[in-house]
């Protein structure tokens, strides 16, 4: 049975259609890269997938289950990471890091883990207000990477971050697939990774029933 899968989903955002009849199947490892020009819905679609944004019509599964009829569980098995890093202006790195930690009962090990991962240990008694937008996009992955979640959905990640740093992330992905997990990313550049299961939005084109007759 696959982990993760959509069928026939469908997307509306106000009075607009953004995409229809969309669907994708994951096993545990799985890598989703969904691609497409700006505006073409991938930020939508990882909202639906992260169960923020309930879709117009079709059906999200987890392990066989509707999501929608699950969703406290189906929030912690992921971690979402949007346009934005959340950084704290008057936290240090290591604070940030140490607040989810505590949050997630993690042991201390696994902040130092994550400042590591990033190469964020030489900024970890700095403010977030000093950090730059590709120090804070890695703060933002750092904090994904705490813990043990199934999913990740990542949008656009690679934003504002250096070649060593892509390459830090692409590891970090592998790793996490290496262990069962899951990834989702929203790209208009690509991602490395291998063997992905790559989801063109526009593909899906918005053709979708009134919303005056949609069930929800």
């Amino acid at each position: 049975m696959p982990l993760f899968e959509a069928s026939d989903l469908g997307c509306i955002r106000g009075d607009r259609a953004i995409f229809a009849e969309l669907g994708f199947v994951l096993e545990a490892g799985g890598l989703l890269l969904l691609t497409g020009p700006n505006g073409a819905g991938k930020s939508s679609l990882l909202r639906v997938l992260a169960g923020l944004l309930r879709p117009a019509v079709g059906r999200l599964a987890w392990n066989g289950r509707e999501v929608w009829d699950e969703l406290e569980a189906h929030h912690e098995r992921l971690r979402y990471l949007g346009h934005g890093e959340a950084v704290k202006p008057a936290l240090t790195a290591l604070e940030d890091l140490r607040f989810w930690a505590a949050v997630r009962g993690l042991e201390p090990m696994e902040v130092d883990r994550a400042l590591a991962r990033f190469d964020l240990a030489d900024l970890a008694d700095r403010p977030g207000r000093l950090l730059s937008a590709g120090q804070k996009r890695r703060l933002a992955l750092a904090r994904i990477t705490l813990g043990a979640a199934k999913l990740w959905l990542l949008d656009e990640p690679t934003v504002g971050l250096d070649q060593s740093s892509v390459e830090r992330l692409a590891q970090a992905v592998a790793e996490h697939r290496a262990a069962g997990g899951l990834a989702a990313v929203a790209t208009h550049i690509g991602f490395p990774g291998e063997s992905p299961h790559v989801l063109a939005i526009d593909d899906f084109p918005p053709v979708l029933p009134d919303p005056e007759d949609d069930p929800w």
